[in-house]
């Protein structure tokens, strides 16, 4: 091995260096790589629905069992729709898609469907948290107003806040299930979508990051965010509300 002799800055002494290069032979490097979803994890691709119908105060979103406003997708939650489709069909399309129980996840998913000739499979564990005396359109009422509880909310990061709405670890189980029923039936190796709401979607990323409750609940109507799952339970949040693909 040819050995050079280089000046130590911390010495007076001089230091062996080893000069492979000096007869040829090049030593290994380690460039920097892009992030690939391991062979044993599958990748979640969350879609926030499009927006929904505007609430008119008297005339309450329509509910279904188990008490959830159902509001159809206003026209411009179509357009997202239409833009989202665009965004995630492209190759590699996805294995799965994957909505809850209320209309505005299907009527979002139904562009993606028609690009990719897959069936959406319904996760009822993913439904929107439950707001009990606010469901139907009060809580954009009250939020728009300033209502001090729903600043209160807001403030202390808590769902339950609001008169019957559902408590933390309920809401935290149920989605968990959900995202695990969704990793169980796609496997390995595989990228699927889920088209889901605002809060699953936060409280989703919550569980990956150990944030604040709130601190992801703000995901826009159309959004991309990206979660890598591993069998064992690990959750890696790799991108949030990316919305590139739904323009200025």
């Amino acid at each position: 091995m040819a050995i050079a002799l280089t000046y130590n800055p911390c010495g007076d002494e001089p230091r062996e260096k080893d000069d492979t290069r000096l007869r040829g032979v090049h030593a290994p490097t380690y460039p920097q790589r892009p992030f690939a979803v391991p062979a044993e994890a599958t990748e979640v691709v969350l879609v926030r629905h499009g927006a929904s119908q505007a609430h008119v105060p008297g005339e309450p979103f329509q509910r279904i069992e188990g008490g959830h406003a159902d509001p159809p997708l206003a026209p411009e939650g179509h357009d997202q729709a239409d833009r989202v489709a665009g965004r995630v069909a492209a190759a590699p399309p996805p294995h799965a898609v994957f909505v809850t129980s209320l209309q505005r996840t299907a009527q979002t998913a139904v562009p993606l469907l028609a690009a990719t000739g897959l069936t959406a499979t319904v996760v009822h564990e993913l439904r929107e948290v439950h707001l009990g005396e606010w469901e139907g359109g009060e809580l954009r009422v009250r939020l728009a107003h300033g209502d001090p509880l729903a600043l209160r909310m807001l403030t202390e990061e808590r769902w339950s806040v609001i008169p019957g709405a559902e408590e933390a670890d309920g809401f935290a189980a149920r989605t968990r299930a959900g995202l695990d029923a969704i990793v169980a039936a796609s496997g390995p190796g595989t990228s699927v979508v889920a088209v889901v709401h605002g809060g699953v979607i936060g409280e989703l990323c919550r569980q990956a990051t150990g944030s604040r409750p709130f601190a992801f609940v703000h995901a826009d109507n159309g959004s991309i965010t990206r979660l890598v799952a591993w069998p064992q339970g690990r959750l890696l949040l790799r991108s949030f509300n990316d919305t590139s693909h739904l323009g200025p």
